[in-house]
């Protein structure tokens, strides 16, 4: 699967990193509080994808072996330190609403697992959708997540009162927000509910005689794991195989 559509469809569908590869759950639990977060949040850890992989691509054959992931790290620590800056000087609400995972944006698991399973052995275009396919995935599933927080917890949309609240002081009717939503509890509601919905539509598509996409993953320990772990540090798994 190295055609750009295909790096498209495999990250914002078959392995879309929130819903099917369970990457990135710091942010995504911690900044989805409304839906503008999210998609602030999904945006900025796009643009570093896609910057990321497309240099790493290019110096693939430059970086050697034994210090390829001290040099991904400085990669990606400079292009999240220009977005960061972007960040504070154009946006500086939302640069206030994210805070510290900005930066933290560096040791994001879905950048670093692209890198080193995707990019560093392909050519710069499908790397480069790839990030993109990967980070759009990211920010849908962000931005969802926000949306139905946001919209429960609250009445809002993108910062837009959608459903009139009821007041008690003034007895005037209307929506009572369950601001458990709102708060950190409702997170891994939400996050839990999508993840029910989309193994129900998935069983329900097996059940029709459609090929559904499984996420490549045992369940146990990862670190020991030939199966998860060798997708993404192919080269310490062959030279233990090899020993």
């Amino acid at each position: 699967m190295n055609t750009c559509l295909e790096r498209l469809y495999n990250g914002i569908v078959k392995e879309n990193p929130t819903f099917v590869l369970m990457l990135g759950m710091c942010p995504t639990l911690a900044v989805t509080t409304s839906a503008i977060n999210g998609l602030g949040m999904g945006l900025s850890t796009t643009a570093v994808l896609v910057l990321s992989n497309m240099l790493i691509s290019m110096l693939r054959k430059i970086i050697p072996d034994s210090l390829r992931i001290p040099a991904f790290i400085v990669i990606v620590a400079s292009f999240v330190t220009i977005v960061d800056f972007l960040l504070e000087g154009f946006i500086p609400s939302l640069y206030a609403a994210l805070g510290l995972y900005i930066p933290l944006i560096v040791v994001n698991c879905i950048i670093l697992g692209r890198a080193e399973s995707y990019a560093s052995k392909n050519p710069v275009l499908p790397s480069v959708f790839d990030g993109l396919g990967m980070g759009l995935g990211f920010t849908i599933g962000l931005t969802s997540i926000g949306m139905l927080r946001e919209l429960i917890g609250s009445g809002k949309l993108f910062d837009h009162q959608l459903i009139p609240v009821a007041d008690m002081a003034s007895g005037q009717s209307g929506y009572v927000p369950v601001t458990i939503f709102i708060l950190a509890p409702g997170a891994f509601l939400v996050l839990a509910g999508l993840v029910a919905l989309q193994n129900r539509v998935k069983r329900m598509a097996a059940r029709k005689g459609k090929k559904t996409a499984e996420p490549v993953s045992c369940g146990e320990n990862c670190a020991s794991c030939a199966g998860c772990s060798g997708s993404i540090f192919p080269v310490e798994n062959k030279e233990k195989e090899e020993k």
